[in-house]
């Protein structure tokens, strides 16, 4: 099979992938690009995930793309409801036939005599590769075939079933049986909600706990101004607002975290009446937003919780045996099925290996420009969202930037741009990638992910409001991205 070449080849048909195909196609219409997926069908976590009641841990007005209003009336939507419009995104702007399914990419190579990339991947078995001029990486941040499987000791003795909720299986009856959920995140509070009732008892079982907020699955602003105004209009204004008041409220959380924490808590203590022990299962031991809030739509977890049919534990497993759960404190969890919720096994640029001219790149060693490029790489972006934030509001915007930088090369004559570092910067103040957050699943990582500086563009602010200024309004030649002309326009 031969090489297919396009100017602009986008990894990933999940959320950022289609995004980015879109921006692509009505920005740059004179670029020709395709993109690759690995799995079978579109849609990236969406598709993946199967457990009972996945859903968004954002409102779909931001985490919906900027350019296709999210109409359906829950803010708070389910998986499959949210794989339904990306399926509507690619039909509504003909993006289907760019689109090629069961290719996994394995390795890129860039030639800086030829200017273009080399993309091996294997589709049925076979290898197949792409020439491309631009390489856009929309896989994510996560192993897609491994959830992240910490070591829980005699777990291989239980007799009963033993599932990780990013391969739920498609026929587990959990009705009538006594289910743990081990973990304390968004998914575990996902799943104990969604089967409490049909299953005999859920117990959610936390090492440490997670602050949580509640919050309507229903948007009543947007449900009022639908009635009035075209849909565009008013999902314009819903999307202003909530971004708007999610940065707001980070701030003021960030600015005053004690403040915050009883503030939590007491919305905790309100809800739940009396019913748990606020002070062991809900005050974390780190201030809010160092890691991740969990949303619970119209606090389903607390009526759960309050209903007797989910109890939380918060204790450390001793060991597993073949009935159930053994504790450091003494107590015991007999169990059917255990959920172990533990977590994603978080990846840099989707597993795939990268050389320059040969030579492998690490990218812990390169800095990180606007936290989508990398210093000394020429023409690669990534895109990655927000972890305070919607994920689409910051892919949305590194679309926008790499269609600007596409068609400045084009005016310009240029077709090679490489973010370089200014003279003195190598020496600049090193900070991780991502700065303040401090989740297991990111900590693990980090090493392996670029660095981060101190002045711009070689930040990752992770600040929607800043980021309009870095993405869409600074000037694409800043005397750090070096254009040339390698090979003949």
């Amino acid at each position: 099979m031969g090489t297919r070449e396009v100017d602009v080849l986008i990894v990933g048909a999940g959320i950022s992938g289609i995004g980015a195909a879109y921006h692509v196609k009505t920005m740059c219409p004179n670029r020709t690009f395709a993109v690759v997926e690995g799995r079978e069908q579109l849609g990236g976590t969406w598709d993946l995930f199967r457990y009972p009641g996945v859903r968004s841990d954002s409102d779909m007005h931001t985490l919906g793309y900027r350019f296709k209003p999210w109409t359906s009336r829950k803010a708070i939507a389910d998986g499959p409801s949210i794989l339904a419009y990306l399926r509507e995104t690619v039909e509504e702007f003909d993006l289907a036939r760019h689109i090629t399914y069961g290719v996994h990419v394995s390795r890129a190579e860039w030639s800086s005599s030829e200017g273009r990339w080399t993309v091996i991947a294997r589709q049925n078995g076979e290898e197949v590769r792409y020439s491309c001029s631009y390489l856009f990486m929309c896989t994510g941040y996560y192993r897609y075939s491994k959830g992240f499987e910490p070591d829980i000791p005699g777990l291989s003795t239980f007799c009963g079933t033993v599932v990780h909720p990013q391969f739920w299986p498609k026929d587990l009856d959990y009705a009538g049986k006594r289910v743990v959920v081990i973990g304390s995140g968004a998914t575990a509070m996902t799943i104990v909600p969604s089967i409490a009732g049909t299953a005999a008892h859920v117990t959610m079982l936390q090492r440490s706990p997670t602050y949580v907020v509640a919050r309507p699955d229903v948007d009543s602003v947007a449900e009022f101004l639908r009635k009035f105004l075209p849909a565009k209009l008013a999902y314009r204004l819903v999307r202003f607002k909530n971004t708007t008041m999610q940065q707001f409220f980070y701030k003021r959380m960030r600015a005053y975290p004690q403040q915050a924490k009883e503030r939590l808590m007491g919305f905790v203590r309100e809800a739940v009446g009396g019913v748990v022990d606020v002070d062991t299962h809900f005050n974390p031991t780190y201030f809010p937003w160092d890691q991740r809030l969990c949303l619970l739509p119209n606090g389903d977890l607390f009526e759960a919780l309050k209903a007797g049919t989910a109890s939380i534990v918060t204790d450390t497993i001793r060991t597993v045996d073949t009935r159930g759960i053994e504790l450091v404190s003494g107590s015991r969890i007999d169990a059917d099925i255990i959920v172990t919720a533990t977590g994603l096994h978080l990846v840099t640029l989707g597993e795939v290996e990268f050389a320059k001219d040969g030579e492998l790149i690490d990218f812990s060693q390169t800095w990180t420009y606007k936290g989508m490029s990398y210093s000394g790489v020429p023409n690669l972006a990534t895109s990655f969202g927000y972890i305070n934030a919607s994920w689409t509001l910051r892919a949305d915007l590194t679309c926008e930037y790499v269609c600007r930088l596409l068609n400045h090369m084009d005016k310009v004559g240029a077709t090679v741009c490489t973010p370089t570092l200014r003279e003195g910067e190598e020496s600049m103040p090193q900070r991780p990638w991502v700065d303040g957050f401090t989740p297991g699943y990111m900590n693990r990582v980090m090493h392996l992910m670029p660095k981060q500086g101190d002045r711009e563009p070689w930040l990752n602010p992770q600040d929607y409001k800043r980021d309009i200024e870095l993405f869409r309004k600074s000037a694409v030649d800043d005397g750090v991205m070096r254009f040339t002309a390698t090979v003949p326009v």
